[in-house]
């Protein structure tokens, strides 16, 4: 009980404390975006893309569904569960941030036809839900890129810090590749850790405890 009323402390001050950074880089947005833009060189150009695309939902999905399945094979349940979780923890990490840039409708910095802003999900007479010139904020790719990071961070220290270069490459990308602002990218990292902090507690002994009856069936068959 007071370990799970710490970590909620601990999401709490996360989220205060995210939320004053997420403030302050609203202020370097264009500063960043214009330092970043591999627009005009292509090769990085490529590089960022190819970074950007290993930030789509499926790619840890797969990847996490391989792994956890082969550590299985290999009668090591407990790493197959948490291999499991960290997948799980990526996929709704990224699931709440598609939820909410599509609610907050934040403009693109690619998007000139319309000035800077949040315009929620109803602009000019029209519905904007779902359309990708008005969902920036928070970052898709950024959130499931940092729930891998996060949740790796918070089963193995070394997954983690792997998983923390990946994420990095991830986020960059998208500001490189004019997609998101620096305050998108930051919003889904702050997002992230805090929701991988909250569902630790709540998933991964479950998870466990199912691998484990899963693999013991498995023996006796």
């Amino acid at each position: 009980m007071k370990a799970s009323l710490a970590g909620k402390r601990r999401c709490w001050f996360w989220l205060i404390a995210g939320a004053g950074v997420v403030a302050v880089a609203f202020l370097l947005d264009d500063r960043v975006g214009s330092a970043l833009d591999a627009a005009s060189r292509p090769a990085l150009k490529n590089f960022a893309e190819g970074c950007s695309k290993s930030g789509e939902g499926w790619v840890p999905a797969a990847a996490g569904l391989f792994f956890a399945f082969l550590y299985l094979l290999l009668s090591r349940p407990a790493v197959a569960a948490r291999i499991f979780f960290v997948m799980l923890t990526c996929e709704l990490t990224g699931l709440v941030a598609t939820i909410l840039r599509v609610l907050f409708g934040r403009a693109r910095p690619g998007n000139h036809a319309v000035p800077p802003g949040f315009y929620g999900v109803w602009h000019d007479g029209h519905w904007i839900i779902g359309q990708h010139a008005f969902s920036s904020f928070p970052s898709g790719h950024a959130a499931t890129a940092a729930g891998v990071a996060a949740a790796a961070w918070l089963v193995h220290r070394g997954w983690g810090a792997v998983a923390v270069i990946y994420a990095g490459a991830v986020m960059w990308s998208r500001l490189a590749l004019e997609c998101h602002h620096l305050s998108d990218v930051l919003a889904s990292a702050v997002l992230s850790i805090a929701l991988a902090v909250w569902v630790k507690p709540l998933l991964l002994p479950s998870l466990e405890f199912q691998f484990g009856n899963l693999h013991r069936a498995w023996k006796k068959n």
